[in-house]
């Protein structure tokens, strides 16, 4: 559709129930004006740096929650994850040659002749033209078409919120190539793994795959990673929506600066006591035999790597059967396991907070004004993501959100509180 027919058509709320849908809300809900509005503007903006008048279409990938699972995919453990109602959205156009432009905002523009850029190239490396060149190269040796496309995009996954801001964006430029190119063949786990192959290989960043995978699978999943390199990926029904409650993701405004050497701490320790029992990581390891060999261990790799241990064998049992409740539709025990793996995370995993600065405990606060209010709610609070700085999460009744919200932006800033919902859509194309 040209741009001047589409902007017409989002004016007068001809996409309203679309836009809804991404968001998980009603149509008479007052968000989808401003959703609207969101819409309208980046198809101005695109015109602005790419002509009027052109024949576009609109992409759409959510950001993505970690739900349970907390640091267990490195040991080729289990998790649950879900794609939320914030994302990456694209206005992008296809062009005739073998260059992609995208210009996304906030950002210069990024332009590659994927004809060129072929191979990694570590002068690229952390620069998001790579990501573009990556995602262009997987989808050949996959045996998928490309072709080029000019693109504007926007987020409101935020960045450095550990809901995968990066993982969006990586997923926008093969969900782009995939409806271009590909008939949108192209499988929701081919395109995270695609995009994984980017960050890894030309982006220069060994990342995981559950970002990339939640981000385009869309609503509640499971992903078992015993074999990382063909990681077995279930969706799950289960609607919290249909409960009644809420995702809340609170960031708590702590300083990220120096520690790379604690996240880099926990898979270190995890696979020291794997590499005990002749093992790459701790996947292949009983809890018993950990036990049964503490006090050598601790000798050898340090009590905190044990307590490590202790939370990943123990964390990957609470998704297995987590996911078998989910399936009964079992929601006070989903809330009562949430509870335990936050719980597990704060004692064992000890990824609450940094040693480096014992003062700063932002994360620990806000577990604790969570607990405060929700203890008698029938809710669920834990650490969100990778941990020691960053974002809390909160499975809140939605009569005791607003209240919820209030509370904690009045401790870490107007605007901390984030209120979620979990989206059924992954990476798709609206129009």
């Amino acid at each position: 559709m040209k741009t001047t027919e589409l902007k017409a058509l989002i004016a007068r709320g001809g996409l309203d129930e679309k836009f809804a849908a991404l968001r998980e809300l009603p149509v008479s809900d007052p968000a989808v004006s401003a959703q609207r509005q969101r819409w309208h503007d980046a198809v101005s903006a695109f015109e602005e740096n790419y002509g009027t008048d052109r024949d576009v279409s609109l992409f759409s990938v959510p950001g993505r929650s970690e739900i349970m699972g907390n640091h267990t995919d490195h040991q080729h453990g289990r998790v649950i994850a879900a794609s939320i109602t914030l994302d990456c959205i694209a206005v992008a156009s296809k062009r005739d040659d073998s260059v992609i432009r995208i210009k996304s905002a906030g950002f210069p523009e990024d332009v590659v002749d994927f004809s060129k850029f072929r191979t990694p190239d570590e002068t690229r490396f952390f620069k998001s033209d790579a990501i573009i060149a990556g995602v262009a190269d997987g989808f050949r040796a996959n045996g998928f078409n490309v072709g080029g496309y000019d693109a504007y995009t926007t987020s409101d996954v935020l960045g450095g919120s550990g809901l995968s801001s990066s993982a969006a964006f990586e997923d926008m430029v093969g969900n782009i190539l995939s409806h271009f190119y590909n008939d949108g063949k192209v499988s929701a786990t081919d395109i995270a793994t695609i995009s994984q192959y980017a960050e890894n290989v030309f982006f220069g960043k060994p990342c995981g795959l559950m970002d990339q995978m939640a981000c385009a699978w869309g609503g509640l999943i499971t992903i078992d990673f015993m074999d990382p390199s063909h990681p077995v990926t279930e969706g799950l029904d289960f609607s919290l929506t249909n409960h009644g409650y809420s995702l809340c993701i609170t960031a708590t405004g702590g300083n990220h600066a120096d520690l790379n050497e604690d996240y880099a701490s926990v898979p270190a320790e995890m696979k020291a006591v794997a590499a005990e029992f002749s093992q790459p990581v701790l996947r292949a390891v009983s809890l018993d035999d950990i036990i049964g060999s503490a006090k050598s261990l601790r000798g050898k790799v340090g009590d905190r790597a044990i307590l490590r241990a202790f939370h990943e064998k123990r964390e990957d049992e609470r998704v297995e059967k987590t996911v078998a409740l989910l399936k009964k539709d079992d929601l006070d025990a989903f809330l009562r396991n949430i509870l335990a793996s936050g719980d597990s995370s704060y004692k064992y995993l000890q990824n609450v907070y940094t040693t480096k600065n014992v003062s700063e405990q932002g994360l620990s606060l806000a577990l604790a004004v969570s607990e405060s209010y929700l203890s008698d709610k029938r809710a669920a609070w834990r650490v969100h993501g990778g941990g020691f700085a960053g974002t809390i999460q909160a499975f809140v009744p939605n009569e005791h959100v607003e209240g919820y919200r209030r509370l904690l932006d009045s401790v870490f800033g107007e605007g901390a509180c984030m209120v979620l919902r979990i989206r059924a859509l992954g990476a798709v194309r609206v129009l």
